[in-house]
């Protein structure tokens, strides 16, 4: 008489003994490799404003895209885009996961207007912001979001964890301490957007004569009710 192998696989069975292709299986997730992730390789200098004024918004970045702020990759980045009819985003961090966050907001703004016959309400652009970017493939990024709505002006700093930080007037990147050193002094509630244009502008340049990270010209975005208008220049002296 033959005694039953246990091991065996059971009728129905498929792999190893006692698994079954109905059954769930937990699978795994890959370990990074390389240094990708890991290290200073991806950590981009950059200087990015965003202010408040009594017409709109003005959004100002350098121009240099570099490796960890020592080796200058590209002279003539731009780093702010439209996102929205009347709102634009700064690209801040990582250059690869801004260029996707900047096109995933912006699809989902479109979707928005399709779905619902109308457009998003900045507010709530900045609270879709924060959620993509907590849980999205959106690394090492922090950026400006500016625009205009029926409720008003509004700039506000998306965190990497998801925060949302609306204010008056914010600053991110490498040079972000000079900047803000500028806009302590010169920023006022009541700027219209060609004034705070030359403010944002010297918080740039301050920016741009310290900061490695920083530099090679601004580009300018003005956001009003009417739209968003983005202009570059390479010399400072072209917007002070």
């Amino acid at each position: 008489m033959r005694v039953p192998d246990d091991r065996a696989p059971r009728p129905g069975a498929v792999g190893p003994a006692g698994t079954s292709p109905y059954e769930p299986r937990v699978g795994s997730l890959p370990e990074p490799t390389g240094t990708a992730l890991q290290g200073e390789e991806l950590k981009t200098g950059t200087t990015t404003v965003g202010l408040t004024t009594a017409d709109g918004v003005v959004i100002a970045t350098d121009m240099r895209a570099s490796l960890a702020g020592r080796f200058v990759a590209n002279k003539n980045v731009q780093k702010v885009e439209q996102i929205h009819p009347t709102a634009a985003l700064t690209m801040v961090g990582s250059v690869g996961g801004a260029q996707s966050f900047i096109r995933t907001l912006r699809a989902e703004s479109n979707l928005y207007e399709a779905r619902r016959g109308e457009d998003i309400g900045i507010e709530a652009l900045q609270t879709l912001a924060g959620n993509l970017a907590r849980g999205g493939p959106f690394f090492r990024i922090q950026p400006i979001l500016g625009g205009v709505d029926d409720e008003g002006h509004h700039v506000a700093s998306i965190y990497p964890d998801g925060g949302v930080s609306p204010d008056d007037y914010a600053v991110t990147g490498s040079g972000m301490q000079l900047a803000y050193g500028v806009l302590e002094q010169e920023y006022e509630d009541d700027l219209t957007n060609d004034e705070a244009s030359t403010v944002a502008a010297h918080a740039i340049q301050s920016a741009a004569e310290r900061d490695t990270g920083s530099g090679d010209g601004i580009y300018l975005a003005t956001i009003t009710e009417e739209g968003v208008d983005i202009e570059g220049h390479t010399e400072f002296d072209e917007v002070l």
